[in-house]
């Protein structure tokens, strides 16, 4: 048995947390036993801790391991996770996200876990934090990459990105993407939360590495070429307020509906007509597989892994990132060209497949073994 212990900053509502929970609970047994460390959680997903229960995945809650940079809760962090460690000696660490990532690996080191892998689900090096706080995360990746078998990156594109940071060496990396359990997405029954149409959809935290407001400001102009054009945006985050009054400040309360945060997010965009992410960063964008797997047409910002996954504009339209004008040219031209959003939709379709979680653990549970076979590459 193949003891995996995963670390994480924050089991919160997101992409990352999907990952995670599917990674600890759905692997094959006896093979692998797998456990979960994580940081305080303020918004779980809704049954995390029955889920976890369920699978028989003992879950264990560090106080002090927060987002925020702190000093002091940082050391005491750092204290708990080496004690935690040592107490439970398993084969393999897997830590996840940066402040995790780096205070996992620095505990497993000096605990003496034989074997430390690493995913970063994205990367922080645009639109997440000032300049120096940036540098100073890059600088400890690259430390931290040293102490590291493998990391896992979500795409072939962030592992490049990485190495022109100069974190790792391109040996370290290898790319499973974030699988999406797909089934439950196509039987997910339909949820038209807006009256009228088309609906353009978007489902993100509302934060602003998410570019919601550039998504508003286009909205005038995709009214002004489809004017029966509704928009829904599903999710809740600090940027709501804004993101509301950007909206009345356009005149738009009545053509922008925030539906907050939702459980059922596939019967969701199955009730959308055209799905859209207009995120400045992005590791690989979960949402826009689901969107994909239900044959939505999509618009998405070419960041991070988005390029890689809607296979360079075959199965979505790439624009840039932080140019509303370019997010309503795209969005206005498949609302007005029915037969290439279903064209794009259907290519969708055909490469969601890559994406399911039974991929993703396939490729976890090989990296797992070969890293117990080949010993530390750092």
């Amino acid at each position: 048995m193949i003891r995996v212990l995963h670390i994480i900053t924050r089991l919160d509502v997101g992409g990352s947390t999907e990952n995670t929970v599917i990674s600890v609970s759905r692997m094959p047994r006896p093979e692998f036993a797998c456990g979960l460390i994580s940081g305080q959680t303020a918004d779980p997903p809704p049954g995390l801790a029955e889920s976890l229960s369920q699978a028989g995945v003992p879950w264990i809650q560090v106080r002090h391991l927060l987002r925020a940079v702190s000093p002091v809760a940082d050391g005491r962090a750092l204290w708990a996770l080496w004690r935690l460690l040592r107490k439970m000696q398993p084969d393999i660490l897997h830590t996840h996200s940066s402040k995790a990532g780096f205070l996992g690996r620095l505990a497993a080191r000096a605990a003496g876990v034989p074997h430390i892998v690493h995913t970063p689900h994205g990367h922080i090096f645009e639109g997440y934090f000032s300049p120096a706080l940036t540098r100073a995360f890059i600088a400890m990746e690259r430390v931290a990459a040293r102490w590291t078998d493998r990391i896992i990156t979500l795409s072939d594109g962030e592992a490049r990105d990485h190495l022109e940071q100069g974190i790792g060496r391109p040996g370290q990396f290898v790319t499973i993407p974030s699988g999406v359990d797909l089934d439950a997405v196509t039987s997910a029954p339909p949820v038209r939360l807006v009256a009228g149409g088309p609906v353009v959809g978007a489902v993100a935290r509302l934060v602003p590495v998410k570019g919601l407001h550039y998504l508003i400001e286009a909205a005038p102009e995709i009214l002004r070429r489809t004017p029966g054009a509704r928009f829904l945006l599903v999710g809740d985050g600090e940027m709501r307020p804004d993101l509301e009054a950007q909206a009345r400040a356009l005149g738009l309360a009545d053509r922008i509906a925030f539906a907050g945060f939702r459980e059922d997010i596939p019967s969701v965009l199955a009730g959308t007509d055209l799905v859209v992410l207009p995120s400045l960063n992005e590791g690989m964008g979960r949402v826009l597989v689901m969107a994909m797997v239900l044959g939505k047409p999509i618009v998405a910002t070419r960041v991070g892994g988005v390029a890689e996954l809607l296979g360079e504009g075959e199965a979505g339209v790439l624009v840039p990132a932080r140019d509303p004008a370019a997010l309503a040219e795209a969005i206005s031209a498949l609302l007005q060209d029915p037969p290439r959003a279903r064209a794009l939709g259907e290519a969708g379709r055909r490469r969601a497949s890559r994406y399911s979680a039974a991929a993703m653990l396939d490729a976890l549970a090989r990296l797992y073994r070969e890293v117990m076979t080949d010993g530390r590459s750092g």
